[in-house]
């Protein structure tokens, strides 16, 4: 449960609009399955087109999961007229991603009014079972939508 006030009340829609816009997502199949304030879960359906040479999920393809929940995330926290942009990340690969499905989820761990510090983990889900595959730390900038 998040326990940050959004600064915007239409964050959800402007949260998902933002999202949708994001053509790479929709290649990857990912979509978001639980938004609040401050946090974000994303899930990815597997395929083989996203493997490396060992058949596992590529860590790029993870990565862009990881990536975009943390951006989302933060972007629940900013105001209106605010676009975001990622500025630094930092990946830990924990276990090779191989599953039936993938979750991504972003938590905001100190919001700002440029930057916004983000957590994000991965998981390869099988049978039910959740494995964490991968972890992020990311910074993240408002700036100014443009048109």
């Amino acid at each position: 449960m998040s326990s940050f006030a959004p600064k915007n009340p239409d964050y959800r829609a402007l949260a998902t609009a933002t999202f949708e816009r994001q053509r790479a997502m929709q290649t990857l199949g990912v979509s978001i399955v639980r938004m609040e304030p401050g946090a974000v879960d994303l899930a990815m359906p597997y395929s083989p087109d996203f493997t490396q040479q060992n058949g596992f999920v590529h860590a790029g393809i993870i990565t862009a999961g990881l990536d975009n929940a943390c951006g989302i995330a933060a972007f629940t926290l900013m105001p209106a007229g605010s676009d975001i942009l990622t500025v630094e990340f930092k990946t830990n690969l924990l276990a090779p991603a191989r599953g039936e499905r993938f979750l991504f989820r972003g938590v905001v761990l100190k919001p700002g009014r440029t930057l916004t510090v983000c957590d994000g983990k991965a998981y390869a889900v099988q049978d039910g079972v959740e494995t964490l595959v991968a972890t992020m730390t990311g910074t993240l900038m408002a700036l100014q939508r443009r048109a």
